[in-house]
């Protein structure tokens, strides 16, 4: 019945990682009803401005809109605990150049919440003048959640880093997306900032990561996820 709920109202995909029951949300937030717990990983926020430091100009929208999605998704779920899982920010000093709009922002969401911020290799400090615990990883139940996922099987680990994305082609027409990337022992979470990419899931990267034989690619799509196998996606 609780999946049912989540999936209409929220357009989520149900998937199982090492046991516990978690939702794939089609905007690229994770949340695990039985804890109360919400994961976004790649926030990536002042990308554009830390692009603009170093004489490259791009448009300065996205803190904006990742924000905005962000406050979706926290409004749809009302999470107990939100663990950003690494590379919240795009630099070590994103978070002391934020706008103070932005700033209160946050600070409005992480209110009467457990906000804990992974470290991510982009931005390996605790954020300047924000609320919110900085932590290297979080255990909860079966659960580790880090930003670089570990070589080889790892059971019950939620990480970030990769970026994931699939591509599909359908009568003669390729479609490429983030998605989740699981083979029901770990996850591997899209990146949720509105100024990033994405690396194939077929990418060598991944190699050794997921027993491909149960792999699923939770894709994002506009209106809802879509749970692929490995057999129909395509390199590139």
């Amino acid at each position: 019945m609780l999946a049912r709920r989540y999936e209409a109202e929220t357009f989520s995909a149900v998937a199982a990682i090492a046991g516990e029951e978690a939702f794939c949300d089609r905007r690229g937030a994770l949340f695990f009803p039985d804890h109360g717990l919400l994961a976004v990983s790649d926030l990536h926020l002042e990308k554009g401005s830390a692009y603009a430091r170093r004489g490259v100009f791009l448009p300065p929208y996205d803190t904006a809109e990742t924000l905005t999605k962000l406050e979706s998704v926290v409004a749809d779920f009302d999470p107990r605990i939100v663990v950003s899982l690494g590379d919240s920010f795009h630099d070590r000093v994103g978070s002391s150049h934020m706008p103070s709009i932005f700033r209160d922002r946050l600070e409005k969401m992480m209110r009467g919440r457990d906000w804990l911020w992974v470290t991510g290799n982009h931005d390996p400090d605790a954020p300047e003048n924000l609320s919110g615990t900085s932590v290297t990883e979080v255990a909860l139940g079966a659960l580790t959640f880090r930003h670089e996922p570990t070589a080889g099987q790892f059971a019950g680990e939620i990480a970030g880093h990769l970026h994931p994305g699939a591509r599909i082609v359908r009568q003669g027409k390729s479609v490429r997306r983030p998605c989740f990337a699981s083979d029901g022992l770990r996850m591997i979470m899209p990146a949720f900032g509105a100024l990033t990419g994405s690396l194939n899931v077929l990418d060598r990267a991944y190699s050794g990561l997921f027993d491909w034989r149960s792999f699923r690619a939770h894709v994002l799509g506009t209106e809802r996820v879509y749970a692929l196998n490995r057999s129909v996606l395509f390199p590139g």
